[in-house]
């Protein structure tokens, strides 16, 4: 069966997009699912390429029992937008600016459309304080499960074909 492959992404992919891997990878392990997923994550902007993500986001993940440190920010390429069955932005500037460079027919989509079914952006929580980060982690895990669910039904009843998130 073929590996279905999720990229996150946020702006600097220091905050939202390296929480959103780390979940959705940790979900993945927990279900005994991780041979068939490729997961990872990019930003929109360069800013912190190579960089861990923000400590605040390795103190959050960590206090759930998921380890990100090991993370490094990069941005998206425009080799990302075909190697992806699914590109998950995490606000509208995110989903804005990865359309304005994605090829046609690139499947990107709004996280809290496919992931959370409310339409609502994932605030980046780099401006404010430890609520903020607890606030995205919640949403981000929220709609990590559903979307594993989703994807984990689809995948033991339809064999790989991930038409439903295309």
């Amino acid at each position: 069966m073929k590996r279905i492959s999720i990229l996150f992404v946020c702006m600097g992919n220091i905050c939202r997009s390296p929480l959103a891997e780390g979940i959705f990878g940790h979900l993945v392990a927990e279900a005994g699912l991780s041979d068939d997923f490729t997961i990872a994550s990019a930003g929109t902007g360069g800013w912190h390429e190579g960089e861990p993500p923000d400590r605040r986001s390795i103190a959050i993940a960590k206090s759930h029992g998921i380890d990100i440190s090991g993370q490094r920010a990069r941005r998206i390429k425009s080799g990302n937008f075909g190697d992806f069955d699914l590109i998950l932005a995490m606000d509208r500037d995110n989903l804005a600016a990865l359309s304005k460079s994605a090829p046609p027919g690139t499947n990107i989509r709004l996280f809290g459309d496919i992931a959370l079914g409310t339409g609502e952006d994932i605030p980046d929580p780099y401006y404010g304080g430890a609520g903020g980060f607890e606030l995205a982690y919640t949403k981000l895990l929220t709609g990590c499960s559903s979307l594993l669910e989703t994807l984990g039904v689809e995948r033991a009843s339809c064999s790989g074909n991930t038409s439903s998130v295309r």
